[in-house]
């Protein structure tokens, strides 16, 4: 199975879950989607279904899990395949108090052996590409030589590809959130790993907020995964097709993904206990940069939640975003 990883976007909690995931998908087909880390445990006891299923639109589309029992590991990766999956990713990257106490995540940069043993038996379980998304290290790891050692050793136990963030992860002193903003960017390290591990499929991480930019990087990695911006701006995605993939067809205007996303939400309503709120949220930023933002934003907040809400409160929103010259925003 191949994956074309030339540009993703990032796993991230509480915000690639699967509602956000169809919307991207309405703005770029190509794009590499991720799920939120999803632990083992979740998938192993509470409900495979709750914690795997997705749209069949939404492919290509990668799991990304966490954990440290390599077991555990493979046991996900089962039942994963029955969810066919474009690639299973391992999380050797969030810091959070939560992962750590866990043993998983970024500590994980401490004990590649345990990596390198999680990851051959994934690779064992999975019908889909096992992959690896970590940091630059960790706390007072030497920075080239630690990032060198995890990925020489994982890359032993057969994984082909690393999504790095070009972040140091400081696992004491720093909240999630810093961790995502303080340590600074070293995109050199990630450049280095490449030129000495030409075999590999690098791609790199952190802080990319503009498709020239990603354009920069791509002069030296295999891959670019685009976070926050991709969330907070997600019609920044519009241009990828045609840039990165040769896809010349036209990308849907943003009013026309607004009306894509009609029917998905009317049959989301028809779950139980489905608002259009779980969808809309991921929705917010579609207008970014452009007239009537900050009103398209303001109505959906406060009227998405309202009890009965349907999508006719997503048609009165776009009502107040002027039919505009929707460049698409490549730059």
């Amino acid at each position: 199975m191949t994956v074309n990883r030339r540009i993703s976007v990032a796993p991230m909690m509480d915000w690639t879950d699967r509602h956000d995931r169809y919307f991207l998908r309405q703005i770029s087909r190509h794009t590499l989607l991720y799920t939120e880390m999803v632990t083992t445990g979740a998938i192993l006891h509470g409900g495979v279904e709750r914690h795997l299923r997705y749209n069949d639109a939404e492919h290509p589309v990668a799991l990304q899990l966490g954990g440290s029992d390599a077991d555990d590991l493979a046991r996900a990766c089962e039942f994963a395949n029955d969810y066919a999956y474009d690639e299973i990713n391992l999380n050797c990257g969030c810091p959070s108090d939560r992962v750590q106490n866990g043993a998983f995540g970024a500590c994980l940069m401490a004990t590649p052996d345990v990596v390198a043993k999680c990851v051959k038996s994934m690779i064992s379980a999975s019908n889909a590409p096992v992959t690896v998304k970590n940091r630059i290290g960790i706390d007072d790891q030497e920075d080239y030589p630690s990032l060198k050692r995890f990925t020489e050793t994982v890359a032993e136990a057969g994984c082909k590809t690393f999504i790095v963030h070009a972040r140091k992860a400081w696992l004491k002193g720093l909240s999630p959130k810093e961790n995502r903003e303080v340590p600074p960017l070293k995109y050199e390290l990630v450049y280095q790993l490449k030129q000495e591990f030409p075999e590999l499929e690098i791609l790199i991480n952190g802080g990319i907020k503009t498709l020239d930019e990603t354009d920069a990087h791509l002069k030296h990695v295999d891959g670019v995964m685009i976070g926050r911006e991709a969330y907070q701006n997600p019609y920044v995605l519009a241009d990828v097709d045609r840039r990165f993939y040769g896809d010349d067809a036209k990308p849907l205007t943003r009013h026309q993904v607004v009306e894509a996303m009609l029917p998905y939400i009317e049959e989301h309503l028809k779950e139980e206990n489905g608002t259009i709120g779980h969808v809309t949220r991921h929705m917010l930023g579609l207008f970014q940069q452009m007239r009537g933002a900050k009103q398209w934003r303001r109505y959906l907040s406060e009227n998405a939640h309202r009890k009965g809400a349907g999508t006719e409160v997503v048609r009165e929103a776009l009502a107040l975003v002027p039919e505009q010259d929707d460049e698409v925003l490549s730059a």
